[in-house]
């Protein structure tokens, strides 16, 4: 098949990593993919990191004569690429495909939503997702249930893909672990508590370091703290700060970038995800998880979808994450959870996403 995953995004986050990775996973299969994304944009380097086929257009111009231009192109791309299906991962160049779709009646328009703000529901918007659009795809249920109550798509038009990940790659290695434990002085008796992702406000970083804190003023002090991320909204420094504040010195560290994440992942005893809302996509979660590492977090976004009971807490709560963590520290609580959490990534590999979507490309049930 023929498709164009349209990642208008300009940071590469979660929503341009499902579309890029897609696309990568068609390619692999022996489809013909076509990514088409922002000049200049984190996104648009990715693709090419990738070795993905690339086009950069003005996707989110706003100026009147940008966009009819912009129209002429993608009319003259649709002919020449002839796509079966085009997706789109962002909004703003998603009417305009609509228009060329009506026109050319040439191929699927998917749109798939993984963004954490819920669509509004007036006349024009649910005439593009209901009417215009072949299906719409959700990254988690709370969207999917959005879809479905306040636009009115039938079931057989909206589809739930949670996304995947690359079981292979992301497997628990004895070896990265006692390594990466060695390199940061953890001993046997240490339960490392980690938190993979980039240092933001969302993350809950600042968070999980005040519970990690009150717990071990409480006398748990093999808990140990392994923020695995770099500067982003939030800078490095800004971390070292909190975590000093919070008496963490000699009891938390930051990675820094690193290469071999699986190694990382592989040293936490307990993966949290500390996010205070989105997470519609949790590309963090599905990597701890598919390492075997047990993992806990807060009930925003997909998460439920993909834990549930007690490992689920409340957001930009630090009480009810400190429970949850006291809750997950017991070894055999951690070993239930990873057998849990093992039962819900046999559905979530790259070959399981692969195929899900490319049902819904088909015109059929993901």
């Amino acid at each position: 098949m023929r498709i164009i995953q349209v990642a208008n995004v300009r940071w590469f986050n979660a929503t341009s990593w499902y579309a890029l990775y897609l696309a990568r996973l068609l390619r692999d299969a022996g489809h013909e993919p076509l990514v088409l994304t922002l000049e200049g944009t984190e996104s648009h380097a990715k693709a090419r990191d990738w070795g993905l086929p690339v086009r950069t257009l003005p996707l989110n111009s706003c100026n009147p004569l940008v966009v009819v231009q912009l129209y002429h192109e993608l009319s003259r791309l649709v002919a020449e690429f002839k796509p079966h299906a085009v997706n789109c991962h962002r909004g703003e160049s998603f009417w305009l495909w609509g228009l060329l779709k009506r026109q050319t009646r040439s191929f699927r328009l998917i749109r798939t939503r993984g963004d954490q703000r819920l669509p509004k529901h007036d006349p024009v918007n649910r005439w593009l997702h209901a009417s215009v659009a072949d299906a719409v795809v959700t990254t988690n249920s709370v969207m999917y249930d959005h879809f479905h109550k306040h636009f009115r798509i039938p079931e057989s038009n909206l589809h739930r893909i949670l996304g995947g990940v690359d079981r292979a790659r992301f497997s628990f290695s004895d070896a990265g672990r006692a390594r990466v434990r060695a390199e940061f002085g953890f001993g046997p008796k240490d339960l490392v508590v980690g938190l993979l992702g980039r240092f933001d406000e969302v993350k809950g970083q600042r968070e999980l370091i005040q519970a990690i804190a009150g717990l071990r003023a409480m006398g748990k002090t093999d808990l140990k703290l392994m923020l695995a991320g770099f500067s982003s909204a939030i800078p490095q420094e800004q971390m070292h700060t909190w975590i000093n504040e919070a008496g963490l010195e000699k009891a938390a560290l930051i990675t820094g970038n690193r290469e071999d994440v699986v190694d990382v992942i592989s040293a936490m005893d307990l993966g949290v995800i500390a996010s205070k809302w989105s997470e519609t996509i949790a590309r963090a979660a599905l990597e701890i998880m598919s390492c075997g590492v047990p993992l806990i977090g807060t009930s925003v976004g997909v998460m439920p979808d993909l834990i549930s009971g007690r490992a689920v807490f409340a957001p930009d709560d630090v009480q009810a994450m400190a429970e949850a963590i006291a809750w997950a520290m017991p070894k055999a609580i951690r070993q239930r959870l990873v057998s849990q959490q093992a039962q819900t990534m046999e559905d979530l590999s790259g070959d399981a996403f692969l195929e899900h979507t490319l049902a819904v490309y088909k015109g059929g049930s993901s």
